[in-house]
């Protein structure tokens, strides 16, 4: 998303290369979803730059690649595993936790298949799953169970909430584009480990968007106060005022944490004016 064109002369300085926009975004934001690992693993000096720019304190929520996940369904994975797993090392700690994303049709059937493949895992990574099926939410047995396969590593459960999103017909093409694209599931807010991941989209008009992330910030703020590290990604359909919405939200749950701390003065998108 660093690279995302709608942030460049808005957010970021126009003028940056490719390979310094992240450190530019960092001054934004302190964690980033990986979801360009999603469609291929990354070279290790495209990862190591990635470390270079950011500090030891940056967050990557990365992404399995897709051959993992989807076309293969977690089954005889190890090799590309193996794979991305080194081209991340360079990351070190800033490899918050790695994110399984199964497919919508990944169902209670297919838990068995999870909790084999996060027991092969590594130990030294943290790890979240986002699961899309409707079971895993209505039914209270397909819930415990999936929280129950997720206990074995202390991996964490990652909700997508787009109630906001589908609470009312799209008014814009990004917003219709999200209908067709985004899940339409209840919103979960239960934390499983110290570190909750929360994915909340909104609409593209910034009030809205402000007004249904509302009950996120009571819930995130009792994590703090309870010791839990949550990480927090604001969305839009069209992402423009993402950045933007991201350092209010922060702001909100500030002012009911103060002892949160405030994020870093975000670089200039361009020199100073006198007007």
């Amino acid at each position: 998303m660093w690279s995302y064109a709608a942030w460049q002369g808005r957010y970021l300085p126009p003028s940056l290369s490719p390979r310094e926009r992240l450190s530019a975004y960092a001054t934004w934001c302190n964690a980033v979803e990986g979801n360009t690992t999603f469609y291929a693993t990354p070279a290790v000096g495209t990862v190591r730059s990635w470390a270079e720019q950011t500090s030891p304190d940056f967050r990557f929520v990365l992404k399995l690649p897709r051959v993992v996940t989807h076309d293969r369904r977690l089954a005889d994975v190890a090799e590309p595993v193996r794979a991305f797993l080194a081209a991340i090392e360079p990351l070190g700690s800033r490899a918050h936790a790695l994110w399984i994303q199964l497919p919508p049709s990944f169902s209670p059937a297919d838990v068995g298949a999870l909790t084999g493949f996060l027991a092969r895992l590594p130990r030294e990574y943290r790890y979240c799953v986002e699961v899309r099926h409707r079971a895993f939410f209505a039914e209270p047995r397909s819930e415990q169970l999936l929280e129950q396969a997720l206990g074995t590593v202390g991996a964490e459960w990652v909700p997508f909430d787009t109630t906001v999103l589908f609470g009312s017909p799209p008014s814009s093409d990004a917003e219709r584009g999200a209908w067709t694209n985004k899940p339409r599931l209840p919103r979960r807010a239960k934390a499983l480990t110290a570190y909750p991941i929360v994915r909340y989209i909104g609409r593209d008009d910034n009030a809205r968007t402000i007004a249904g992330w509302q009950p996120w910030l009571a819930t995130v703020a009792g994590w703090l106060r309870e010791g839990r590290t949550p990480t927090v990604f604001i969305h839009t359909p069209d992402n423009v005022d993402a950045l933007e919405l991201a350092r209010r939200f922060h702001d909100d749950v500030r002012a009911q944490v103060p002892e949160l701390e405030p994020l870093p003065e975000p670089v200039p998108a361009g020199p100073p004016t006198l007007f």
